[in-house]
């Protein structure tokens, strides 16, 4: 019997966080002179770096799903449950306190822009509405996995539908979540649709995973199906337009963004899966384990998060390339390190806002 324990999905989430690393101090720092989609470099870095957040999102709602399912085994989902929930609250603040400009509050200025949403918040939320799904589904594995497959194409399929909405009649902090309109880097919609994805893709692993030639049949599924989203899939909904008349299928083939970066996704899904063993090594495992760690240090040294001074304010886009490239991967170095040694504190927040949610239940 194989090991259970997917080691893939580790090394897939280390390749994520330091894709999005480099992607950030680059984006930051570089100067606009060289932001030239003409530049092949240049285009062949943005094309890739597009593929991170979605490959962040899908492996996210893969290892919780997964997680959650096993625990049923040993019927420990509602403490795994409990869990998903404290941890997505816990993300949710965390990315709020990341944007709070503590100086510039103490000298009297103050705005909304703490209130925008990014990675954190959606990974947080997208962790409670699985949860909820889960629960609703009467924990029953099959049910949940037909809601989620069924609800990430929706969210993908009717993306003309919300990709302008406008909410301004709720309050912002509410608002923010589904609209741009603010400065959100990350909205729930589209993106919960990678989420509840990659938790339709675990339920396929907890039901399989132990199973002869498992892993050559999904290696061959993920790459046949990635090639097909990403060559095909405007095709396929053009031809669903014509077949059913049905004028929503057409828009979302004329900006069909979302299942051409899935099919990016799995094709990650694939390589990384296939070299699984060659690719165990210990300091890229710890990488993928200290994801939250190194998103949080590497979000105050680029954007100067509490303080207002980061590198984004001390240099400004002003690098040339090799500078950026150089600078990058210094950087990826720096802050893995401060990780591995010196990060203790989302640990120590994680388990008080525990023992807080435990009391309150308890009283």
């Amino acid at each position: 019997m194989r090991n259970s324990r997917l080691y893939f999905i580790d090394i897939v989430r280390a390749f994520a966080i330091l894709m999005m690393l480099q992607g950030h101090f680059i984006d930051a720092l570089l100067d606009p002179v060289f932001r030239n989609p003409e530049f092949t470099t240049y285009k062949i870095w943005s094309y890739f770096r597009g593929i991170t957040a979605p490959t962040f999102f899908t492996i996210s709602g893969l290892i919780f799903t997964y997680l959650l399912l096993r625990a049923k085994e040993k019927n420990e989902d509602k403490k795994r449950m409990r869990k998903g929930i404290t941890r997505g609250l816990f993300l949710i603040g965390v990315g709020y306190l990341l944007r709070i400009p503590f100086l510039a509050w103490l000298t009297g200025h103050f705005n909304t822009y703490f209130l925008v949403i990014d990675v954190l918040q959606i990974i947080g939320l997208s962790l409670i509405l699985i949860i909820s799904i889960y629960f609703f589904s009467l924990k029953k594995t099959y049910l949940f996995s037909a809601v989620t497959l069924v609800l990430a194409l929706s969210i993908f399929v009717c993306e003309p539908l919300y990709r302008g909405i406008s909410v301004d009649s709720l309050p912002i902090f509410l608002s923010n979540y589904i609209s741009k309109a603010n400065g959100s880097v990350f909205t729930i919609i589209p993106w919960f649709g990678y989420v509840a994805f990659g938790a339709f893709v675990a339920t396929i692993y907890y039901k399989n995973v132990h199973k002869q030639y498992f892993k050559e049949i999904m290696i061959s599924i993920f790459t046949i199906i990635g090639i097909i989203l990403i060559s095909y899939s405007s095709a396929i909904l053009v031809y669903l337009s014509k077949l059913f008349d049905i004028q929503l299928f057409m828009d979302s083939a004329s900006y069909n963004y979302l299942f051409t970066r899935l099919g990016n996704v799995l094709l990650y899904f694939a390589f990384f899966y296939a070299f699984e063993n060659f690719l165990k090594i210990p300091i890229l495992l710890k990488i993928g384990q200290k994801t939250l760690s190194i998103y949080v240090i590497h979000f105050i040294i680029i954007y100067g998060s509490f303080t207002g001074l980061g590198l984004k304010h001390i240099f400004g886009k002003s690098l040339n390339p090799t500078e950026a490239i150089f600078g990058a991967a210094l950087f990826l170095v720096i802050v893995c390190f401060i990780s591995f040694y010196y990060a203790k504190t989302n640990a120590f927040l994680y388990v008080q806002l525990r023992k807080l949610i435990d009391k309150r239940k308890n009283a």
